[in-house]
């Protein structure tokens, strides 16, 4: 489960749009707006094409954003 509220967060204090990461993950931004709000989960490759467009290294906050407990 993605923690919506911090992926929100870092998309916002990363100056993205989410049309934006949409396109560079090749996803509509229906798909990217469902994928946050857990209503369809984020598959591993997806995963990491937005960690790499976040620039998001730390193994920890990946953890906490994508693997919500």
């Amino acid at each position: 489960m993605t923690d919506s509220y911090m992926l929100r967060n870092l998309i916002k204090e990363k100056g993205f749009k989410l049309k934006y990461i949409a396109q560079k993950m090749g996803i509509t931004y229906y798909t990217l707006q469902r994928k946050i709000n857990n209503e369809v989960t984020f598959n591993s490759e997806e995963i990491l094409k937005l960690c790499d467009i976040l620039n998001l290294k730390d193994l920890e906050e990946k953890e906490k954003i994508f693997f919500k407990r």
